[in-house]
């Protein structure tokens, strides 16, 4: 399970909710979602829970193991991560740190879901997702997707059909 996480610096997290409230302000509430959604997946029995960061060598003090994400858009630091995880088992799950209050019987469907088919994703209400899992990540799977729109999900999931995986549908959540 990768959580994809920016360190909570002022100035590189939240840039676009730090133009309403400051950077410090963004910093610091980048730095709660990411601990809370940590207390969410950190410990779950199931899952090898690691932190996909942009900068491999802060320390986000939670004790996680954590992976870079290397360089590229959304999709190329996703499939780089997704693939890295598959390496080590049957599927794999990706959602973001700023979703907090996430519900855990969400990630446990998600990964119901996987045991028997090959994608899943948790719609978010702004068109895109909050969770993306997989049981394989063939290359180019998710370039040059309409990233950070309200088309995100549809490309998404109309691209994981073309590429032959069935996708199911977790409950939706925000990030």
């Amino acid at each position: 399970l990768c959580v994809f996480a920016k360190p909570p610096v002022a100035g590189v997290s939240k840039t676009r909710l730090a133009e309403s409230i400051g950077e410090q302000q963004a910093a610091k509430l980048a730095d709660a979602f990411l601990r809370d959604t940590w207390d969410s997946v950190g410990h779950l029995d199931w899952a090898r829970s690691i932190i996909a960061t942009t900068h491999s060598k802060w320390d986000f003090g939670l004790g996680a193991e954590r992976w870079p994400q290397g360089q590229g858009d959304l999709g190329a630091r996703l499939e780089r991560i997704l693939r890295r995880a598959l390496e080590d088992g049957p599927w794999v799950i990706a959602l973001g740190s700023d979703s907090p209050g996430l519900p855990v019987g969400e990630l446990t469907a998600a990964r119901d879901h996987l045991r028997r088919g090959s994608a899943v994703v948790g719609p978010a209400r702004d068109g895109g997702y909050w969770l993306l899992g997989l049981t394989s990540c063939p290359p180019g799977l998710l370039a040059d997707l309409p990233w950070s729109s309200q088309s995100t999900l549809a490309a998404t999931e109309a691209r994981l059909r073309s590429s032959g995986m069935v996708v199911e549908r977790v409950g939706k959540w925000f990030d």
